[in-house]
């Protein structure tokens, strides 16, 4: 993330350190200005390309196995609006394992039965009747008629029981599941962050282009 902080601008804030000056200023990252893809480029798919997170990459490892540039792991991240990496990014192996035995607390209740879902029911032409993996009550049941053998067929299994690991398990893999911008598109996002994270002439605060200073109302108190 180190090359996305370099390009966010500064900001003069006035000290409020115990022996500071009254007119004494510390300049801090302004955090308020955040990068981001124009919502152009993202109703555009063809910008994108699916990718799937492997094992316990993080988002500077894709980075680099995508752009060959770890540094844009900013990039990985906006792409796919991540915002809180500790729970919209894959859990490494071994902060899954913690996490499911903080949340269910003993590795028995992972074999628990945490919801049913249905199995793929096809009639004699191969039409799919029922789609696979929809969550439903461990009661759940259907007729259909079969215009092949005009009858009326009752599947004798319907569901499929899904234990608290595989629902765990199935969440995190989703989040394998992410897009990329092309490089080829690389140069539009980095003319896009320099507007962006640029400040405007106009302001009082305004000094630079990178540069803001706050109003220091103690000098005219």
């Amino acid at each position: 993330m180190s090359n996305y902080f370099r390009n966010v601008p500064n900001f003069d804030y006035v000290s409020r350190l115990p022996n500071a000056k009254i007119s004494d200023y510390v300049t801090v990252k302004n955090f308020f200005k955040r990068g981001f893809l124009r919502e152009d480029i993202f109703q555009e798919l063809s910008f994108f390309t699916k990718y799937k997170i492997k094992g316990d990459d993080r988002p500077d490892n894709v980075a680099w196995n995508f752009y060959q540039e770890s540094e844009l792991d900013w990039l990985v991240l906006t792409c796919n609006n991540i915002v809180n990496i500790q729970t919209e990014w894959p859990l490494t192996q071994t902060n899954f394992d913690r996490f499911l035995l903080d949340k269910y607390e003993t590795h028995e209740k992972l074999n628990d039965i945490h919801h049913y879902e249905t199995i793929e029911i096809k009639n004699t032409d191969g039409n799919v009747l029922l789609k696979e993996g929809l969550e439903v009550d461990k009661s759940f049941s259907m007729t259909y008629y079969d215009d092949i053998t005009k009858k009326q067929v009752t599947p004798t299994v319907f569901t499929k029981e899904i234990t608290n690991y595989q629902f765990e398990e199935k969440i995190e893999n989703e989040k394998r599941n992410i897009y990329l911008l092309k490089p080829r598109y690389l140069n539009i996002i980095y003319d896009d962050m320099e507007e962006m994270m640029s400040y405007i002439k106009g302001s009082s605060q305004y000094k630079t282009e990178t540069l803001k200073v706050a109003d220091n109302i103690r000098l005219y108190t």
